[in-house]
């Protein structure tokens, strides 16, 4: 079975980071919302109650990184956290919104959320937002076309201030979801076009638009669109949120649709899972449309086997949980598989054991019963290298480290943890 859905879930965001775009870590969830004692007393920003589309940036202050989360407080303002880690610990900052209806320049703003924030090549910070389409439950033709709805405005140095009025974006048929990226000196502003009103065929309904200028701040531009409705690609519609980045001198636009639960239970209910492709520009500057797939995108590097990994790292997983962990040695926020039934599996992509080959396998663990991990070369199936016997350590925190002899894995392949 699966839980009924809502939007009142939403009052905290989850983290998972890559080194290869392939293998992911989960680094569990910031409790951001704090109003009426959500997130089990621990929300951090003791002022909201929710936590919608979030948007993290990072900037070198008195020469440290540091690192900025907004979000959405529902539809009403927005606010940001700060961080000396992109996986915490969090503070807000300044313990209120730093955005709200307000807020100069933002009068005429139907939904103050979805932020997307940007730093520019001077240090510069910049805040997107808005979002919905006037005239109440019956917009007139020309609310749905010009909606007039998105803003962005300056940042201060300290990227937790507003330091200009917020500038209307007017994007043609504005429904959500801003966001921003620079390429080759122009900046591109991408959203969510609406659903409603007579659509001319460059800005179809639900797709995600874009604008060009040559600033920050605009005038922008109309100039097409790039990314379908994830109904077009797996069926179940819905609306469509996108972000764009560049790492490691790729583009990336990661997108959210209802796959994972579609698939295991027929019904989305409202829980999306990310899906990320590469985004491409072309030689004009203009963005190729994105075949979006289950596939994803090619693994940057391969991973070594001979540092610590974490078990909540890996690229595919047969039905696994993870939760919050006092093993030792973790990173900030540690976490660990559990939920594990006969024939659960984690599998990392393109392992390199090298020429020689590994010959032995440690993992650390806890366990009331006991059990097996069996170390399986790329595939659930495929030949088994090792299997390590997993004793009662007395407890689900009792953590001892366990070994086993490998024999047969050498060169590159992805690894089946199958724990059978």
């Amino acid at each position: 079975t699966i839980k009924d859905n809502s939007f009142a879930n939403l009052n905290r965001v989850f983290v998972i980071s890559s080194a290869d775009m392939v293998n992911w870590t989960d680094h569990g969830a910031i409790p951001v919302a704090g109003a009426n004692g959500a997130n089990g007393g621990r929300g951090i920003a003791k002022w909201a109650g929710a936590s919608w589309a979030p948007s993290a940036a990072v900037k070198k202050i008195n020469g440290k990184d540091k690192f900025f989360l907004y979000f959405a407080n529902s539809g009403g303002g927005i606010g940001v956290l700060t961080a000396d880690s992109p996986i915490g610990p969090w503070t807000d900052p300044i313990g209120k919104a730093l955005v709200t209806p307000s807020t100069p320049g933002m009068s005429g703003v139907v939904w103050l959320f979805d932020p997307a924030v940007f730093v520019d090549d001077d240090g510069t910070g910049y805040l997107y937002a808005g979002g919905g389409v006037p005239g109440g439950s019956n917009p007139t033709q020309g609310q749905w076309a010009n909606p007039k709805t998105a803003r962005v405005l300056k940042l201060g140095a300290d990227m937790t201030s507003v330091a200009s009025s917020a500038s209307t974006i007017d994007a043609p048929f504005m429904f959500e979801d801003s966001g921003m990226h620079k390429y080759n000196g122009t900046y591109y502003y991408s959203y969510c076009i609406n659903f409603g009103g007579s659509h001319p065929a460059d800005k179809p309904p639900g797709e995600i638009g874009y604008m060009t200028s040559s600033s920050p701040m605009g005038p922008f531009t109309y100039k097409g669109h790039f990314l379908k409705n994830p109904g077009a690609f797996f069926g179940g519609g819905g609306n469509n949120h996108h972000a764009v980045f560049n790492f490691k001198n790729e583009w990336y636009v990661v997108y959210h649709t209802q796959t994972v639960s579609s698939a295991l239970y027929g019904s989305g209910k409202g829980y999306r899972s990310p899906h990320i492709n590469k985004l491409v520009h072309n030689a004009d500057g203009s963005l190729r449309e994105v075949a979006a797939n289950y596939e994803g995108v090619k693994q940057l590097s391969n991973l070594n086997p001979y540092q610590r990994v974490e078990a909540e790292t890996f690229a595919w997983n047969g039905r696994i949980l993870t939760e919050a962990s006092s093993a030792p040695g973790g990173p900030v926020n540690n976490q660990h598989v559990t939920n594990i039934q006969n024939g659960d599996w984690v599998a990392l992509g393109n392992v390199d054991f090298g020429s020689n080959g590994a010959r032995t396998f440690k993992a650390n663990v806890a366990s009331t019963v006991g059990g097996k991990i069996e170390v399986r070369l790329d595939s659930a199936n495929g030949r088994l290298v090792g299997t390590l016997n997993v004793p009662s350590t007395g407890g689900t925190q009792n953590w001892r480290e366990i070994e086993t002899a490998i024999n047969g894995a050498s060169g590159v392949h992805n690894v089946f943890f199958v724990l059978p």
